[in-house]
């Protein structure tokens, strides 16, 4: 029997930790959802002054980053280069700011992130990201 690795409560906070260190270090206000391999949320986070709105979209940057097993940002360059097709695939958000967690080649988890500019999103969550691995 192989051995899965899961997403657990303790890193979900690690990640929203740093995610949220990077999005106060730039005085970004956002919200950032994190959730398992089944797309269930398991920890979000709406730092002060965040429209609510920024809270759903986060939640579904990451569960489209893990339904599809890659960034949000593929489907945003997807259909700014004309293919427009992919906006009708269930589940894709076509807007940066939604990442797999990987880890040694499992697909574990996703974190989200929604607020700012979505190049800024993604550069939260991929904050969350690196110190997840670094403590690896």
């Amino acid at each position: 029997m192989n051995k899965k690795d899961v997403l657990t409560l303790d890193d979900a906070k690690v990640i929203a930790t740093a995610a949220e260190a990077e999005a106060m270090r730039n005085n970004w206000p956002v919200a950032i959802a994190i959730v398992d391999d089944g797309a269930h949320l398991v920890h979000l986070l709406r730092l002060d002054e965040t429209q609510f709105g920024s809270v759903e979209v986060a939640i579904q940057k990451a569960r489209a980053a893990i339904a599809f097993r890659r960034p949000t940002k593929v489907w945003e360059e997807h259909v700014a280069a004309g293919s427009i097709r992919y906006l009708g695939l269930p589940g894709t958000l076509p807007i940066e700011g939604g990442l797999p967690i990987v880890v040694e080649g499992q697909f574990i988890g996703a974190v989200g992130v929604s607020g700012v500019r979505s190049y800024q999103d993604a550069q939260i969550a991929q904050a969350g990201l690196d110190v997840l691995f670094k403590n690896a």
